[in-house]
């Protein structure tokens, strides 16, 4: 079952009075109040709820199934075989011990996919214990896709946590579980002068990759990544909004390191396109899609033309809501404080060459590369779907005690085109990822 499916069934669906752990079973967090929802929130969750119980409840029948049982991605988790074979004990003894973060955070996201019994209990000892800020809250993150009473409260346990970003996420995330709508702290935000964008977004991004393993499409294989495994393989982005144009464009910056030879950052910046509905002056939700020339590696890895290369033009869609903050100003306007979302597209990874491999070697930078359908090359080729949630916030990157806007480091401009040196020209007209630099990978 996947994360984003856990446990939706056990929260209280009363019309008349709020879930609260008083009326929840035991679980060990009693001391820690909840109230879940308003009765208009419960109204509109009641059918979410009923929703997800019919995909493992099939007498469970709401509505018209063409609205609420046609998503791809949960079609293809019911019926896709697990691709990391590491047994549930191993994965908890990895994800408190293995020296890499990256790699403890991919042990303890895929023991939390399979909806063990002590998952929260797990990722709360994460999340107090481990030394990394990025597996920290991207366990409490986890902990909010499994939703319900006992999630609520773990995240609670962490709200006035010594590091502000781990207390403002923990914050963030009960807020959205009880609401639907984010809260944040009261630190005030620094603006850097002189960038190319108003804010640089540090984005979580976990998704699920479902992999065709045969031509008759009966066999199918997920690997759920972590978002520091993600970043690692396709890079880690920001997404990177300008107050003028951001109801309608934006660019995805995305960085990844140890791809190159000489060990420089690979760029691969997308320009996404869309619209934004904004009927409520402190939200906006959007649709956006991206259409960008790239050099698809036959090989299957990113800067390996041992197998020949084709230019391809790569399509994803991402769509979602960000939460304004009014004490956060740019030029007269309100800033993006959080954003939150889903996206979607299509991969290719050659299956022959990683089978047999360890989960360390397969999750190495450019082990598996964007694809398009629409190509007489890469279509046939195309083999994995990619169905995944992510979330950015501000945060306060140098610890000053200021929210940072726009201090990250993205390399492109306003276009989504290459800018090596951030002077907000492009380094050649067009070109929105860094040429190849053929790297001999050990995989």
């Amino acid at each position: 079952m996947a994360i984003d499916l856990c446990n939706k069934s056990n929260l209280q669906r009363n019309g008349e009075s709020p879930a609260t752990q008083e009326n929840q079973p035991g679980n060990g967090l009693n001391e820690l109040p909840v109230v879940l929802h308003t009765p208009e929130q419960r109204k509109v969750l009641e059918l979410a709820y009923q929703s997800t119980l019919s995909y493992t409840e099939p007498r469970y029948i709401v509505g018209d199934p063409a609205a609420w049982a046609s998503d791809f991605g949960y079609a293809l988790d019911r019926v896709s075989m697990r691709l990391d074979s590491r047994t549930s004990e191993e994965l908890q003894r990895q994800a408190l011990s293995h020296p890499d973060p990256a790699m403890r955070e991919q042990a303890l996201y895929e023991y939390v996919d399979r909806n063990e019994a002590d998952a929260i209990e797990l990722l709360c000892q994460v999340v107090e214990h481990d030394a990394n800020r990025e597996v920290r809250w991207d366990a409490l993150w986890a902990i909010e896709k499994l939703g319900g009473i006992q999630a609520i409260q773990g995240l609670q346990k962490f709200s006035k946590d010594a590091d502000p970003e781990i207390a403002e996420w923990a914050k963030l995330f009960v807020s959205e579980l009880q609401s639907g709508d984010p809260a944040f702290d009261n630190r005030n935000c620094r603006y850097t002068p002189g960038r190319t964008f108003d804010e640089t977004i540090f984005l979580l991004i976990h998704c699920d990759l479902y992999i065709r393993l045969d031509e008759t499409n009966q066999l199918w294989g997920k690997l759920s990544l972590a978002p520091q495994g993600l970043a690692r393989v396709y890079g880690q982005a920001h997404a990177c909004p300008n107050v003028e144009t951001r109801e309608r464009q934006l660019v995805i910056a995305k960085a990844i390191s140890g791809l190159h030879a000489d060990g420089s950052l690979h760029i691969d910046n997308y320009l996404f396109r869309g619209f934004t509905e904004r009927t409520r002056p402190d939200r906006g939700n959007f649709y956006f899609e991206s259409q960008v020339q790239r050099p698809f590696y036959l090989s299957g890895r990113a800067d390996d033309p041992s197998q020949g290369v084709r230019d391809a033009l790569i399509g994803f869609a991402r769509q979602g809501c960000w939460y304004l903050d009014n004490r956060f100003k740019i030029r007269g306007a309100d800033a993006i404080r959080y954003v939150r979302g889903r996206f979607q597209g299509w991969g290719y990874t050659n299956v022959q060459e990683l089978a047999g491999k360890s989960l360390e070697d397969i999750l190495r930078p450019g082990n598996g590369i964007l694809s398009t359908l629409h190509d007489p090359v890469t279509g046939p080729l195309t083999n994995v779907f990619i169905s995944g949630t992510f979330k950015g916030k501000l945060n306060d990157w140098d610890e000053d005690g200021y929210i940072d806007l726009n201090s990250r480091n993205v390399y492109s401009t306003v276009s989504g085109e290459l800018d090596s040196d951030m002077d907000g020209i492009p380094d050649e007209s067009g070109l929105s990822c860094c040429p190849g630099k053929p790297t001999i990978h050990s995989v």
